[in-house]
């Protein structure tokens, strides 16, 4: 099939946008499963607190935990993606896993179930993550690699504005109705099941899938810019706690519990809107220049977190820091398919995929124990520290040649 717009790398016909059909169905799976999931998210710091009794320590333990094992199987997940050519079905397991599990909050009486649910939820994650992001590189063309994933990204935080809207209004007309609210999470679930079903069954780097093994060849390795790179997101991610304190910051400083969800709707506004200008400005303007841009800002709305204490400024801070994710999160996966050999893009998103679980577990473990035994403001200080020492190192670890749009 030909199109006036051109193909991608797989062949699929691209419309206007420069988005070809996969693009949008794995967008619109992402959509949906951020509906489902910040119809909870930024409602379980108020749960686990004033209905479960939980603390500080103990959302820092869940948050990190949560975000940490899934780890491993990112990495593994995105060898066996590399291996078979064929990540369809690690994407499926993995997003139907999350959907079946998360509705079950609703029936917890106890904190470490939480950590229990979150866990098994974070674990379909560590399964789809890599396999999700090397197939949208296959959908990719070079050329607007930085837009494609800017879009995935958008079509994230579009669900993450949906999720808590939906929250929001339930929440309005049956107050505290907080596990009913955890069980309508299924709905969403099963669209995302149904659309992956729809999803083309496409080796990665294009060649359809065949009734016979493919034989492998040896996977190229990584270049050291790569390595460099890894080794910077790293640090970066050691000052990148769980959002939950945030929220957490909120509520402490008097926000009432309905309105919680339409703040964090907001703030995904920012994020969605973002999220496409910063992709694209990455392809025209290099990867490095726009993540250093986002960490400066990560790290000055982080130290507006530790100074400001006013419920209203405290909000503004709260939504400017979505422009850090527009900055940031799109960039960055367009910037390890730029530097990845084709056939181990798996493996490349399994490493940077790792990379921010394990630096999101040491973050919220670290983050929550600074700010029970210390304060939150010394909490918010030491990662804006991290996050002005990452910025830094990008400089300092990479030429102006390696900023170029397309790593080869």
């Amino acid at each position: 099939m030909s199109s006036k717009y051109g193909t991608d790398p797989s062949g699929n016909p691209l419309d206007r946008f420069g988005l070809s059909r996969p693009v949008w169905l794995l967008g619109w799976v992402s959509f949906f499963t951020d509906t489902a999931s910040e119809m909870v998210y930024p409602l379980l710091p108020l749960f686990l607190t004033r209905v479960l009794g939980a603390g500080a320590m103990s959302l820092g333990v869940i948050e990190g935990v949560a975000e940490g094992a899934n780890s491993l199987l990112k990495i593994v997940s995105g060898w066996l993606a590399d291996r078979t050519g064929a990540p369809k079905r690690l994407v499926l397991a993995g997003y139907g896993l999350s959907s079946l599990v998360r509705p079950l909050i609703s029936f917890v009486t106890m904190w470490p179930q939480v950590l229990a649910l979150r866990f098994v939820d974070r674990l379909g994650k560590g399964v789809r993550t890599s396999p999700r992001d090397a197939m949208l590189a296959s959908f990719a063309p070079a050329q607007t690699r930085g837009r494609v994933y800017g879009f995935h990204r958008a079509m994230d935080h579009a669900g993450a504005v949906t999720g808590p809207l939906v929250a929001t209004a339930y929440l309005y007309f049956h107050p505290d109705a907080y596990r009913a609210l955890f069980t309508w999470t299924l709905v969403p679930g099963i669209i995302v099941i149904l659309l992956i079903l729809r999803l083309p069954d496409t080796r990665l780097g294009g060649r359809a899938r065949q009734d016979t093994p493919a034989v492998r060849a040896p996977r190229a390795p990584m270049p050291p810019q790569f390595r460099r790179a890894m080794a910077v997101i790293t640090i970066f991610s050691l000052g990148n706690a769980s959002d939950a304190f945030i929220l957490l910051r909120l509520t402490d400083l008097g926000e009432p519990p309905v309105w919680i969800p339409l703040l964090w709707s907001g703030l995904h506004v920012v994020k969605m809107s973002s999220s496409v200008i910063g992709g694209a400005l990455s392809d025209r303007f290099g990867r490095r220049a726009m993540i250093a841009l986002g960490y400066l800002w990560y790290a000055a709305i982080y130290a507006a977190f530790a100074w400001f204490t006013t419920r209203s400024a405290v909000i503004a801070i709260f939504l400017a820091y979505g422009l850090y994710f527009g900055l940031t999160e799109g960039v960055e996966k367009a910037w390890v398919a730029d530097m990845a050999p084709a056939d181990a893009r798996g493996w490349a998103f399994g490493i940077y995929n790792a990379a921010l679980g394990f630096g999101g577990l040491a973050a919220s473990v670290i983050f929550g124990a600074i700010w029970t035994r210390v304060s939150p403001a010394a909490a918010f200080l030491t990662g804006a520290c991290l996050a002005l020492a990452a910025s830094l190192l990008l400089y300092l670890a990479f030429s102006d040649a390696q900023d170029s749009r397309h790593q080869r």
